[in-house]
């Protein structure tokens, strides 16, 4: 009998762990945190191990007309603070704070066959792969044209929604070069060749992050934040190329 209600107990403990609900937080966040941040969901899962993380990874001006049409994350990433400003005005998440920093480059394709070494070579470069103008690597790299004083016509542009196609444009042969973040060439691999941009013409991005002020799990957003913020969050940043904010 002491072994069978031993059984039971041991039984109905384990059905209870195992039914144990875990509390869901909803990460919208830039295509550039990709990598970066599934790794820091997994780590933020040990660590919690009554949350489940769900990430949602797209543009940022996206993922901010999402939640301007009602969309309903817990917390919000952006990579630059122009999509993330507007929402602020309207309430619509706290207010942020910054975590992370990011530099831009040029990639081409391996080994570099277009002889590409600076800025001012993409001007006739052939096809030159750029974020859409809304989106935050896409005026990151006007802004380094910009203080490099290079031009480049808009009939040798191809135009992507993320970062992340920017690349693709790259490494799938679609184009020469791109000029895209340092982590997401550093993430290609050898897929891809690595052109720096020197500081006098590079644009550095920098990361927000908040809580979406209609979550409803503030607590666990709030540890999320605290995560990325965090020391070891900070070290898996750093692991993919981010800079400390």
């Amino acid at each position: 009998m002491r072994r069978v209600l031993s059984s039971v107990l041991i039984f109905l403990v384990v059905t209870a762990c195992a039914d144990k609900p875990r509390h869901p937080v909803t990460v919208f966040a830039a295509t550039s945190l990709t990598g970066a941040f599934t790794d820091i969901g997994k780590a933020f899962e040990r660590a919690h191990s009554d949350t489940k993380v769900t990430f949602n990874f797209a543009s940022s001006s996206a993922l901010a007309r999402q939640i301007t049409e009602r969309a309903a994350p817990d917390v919000f990433a952006s990579a630059d603070m122009k999509s993330i400003t507007p929402l602020l005005g309207t309430k619509k998440v706290d207010v942020p704070v910054l975590f992370a920093r990011n530099r831009l480059v040029i990639a081409t394709k391996p080994k570099n066959p277009a002889h590409i070494n600076s800025l001012a070579d993409l001007s006739h470069a052939g096809t030159v792969s750029l974020c859409a103008p809304d989106a935050p690597c896409g005026a990151y790299a006007a802004q380094a044209l910009s203080r490099g004083r290079v031009s480049i016509d808009e009939s040798h542009v191809s135009r992507a929604p993320n970062v992340s196609a920017a690349l693709s444009a790259v490494t799938d042969g679609d184009a020469t070069a791109a000029v895209v973040y340092l982590t997401d060439a550093k993430a290609a691999g050898r897929r891809c060749h690595i052109v720096d941009i020197p500081d006098t013409e590079n644009a550095i991005a920098i990361y927000p992050i908040a809580r979406v002020s209609s979550s409803t799990h503030t607590a666990a957003a709030r540890a999320f934040i605290a995560f990325v913020r965090g020391a070891q969050g900070r070290k898996i940043l750093r692991r993919y190329g981010f800079l400390d904010a």
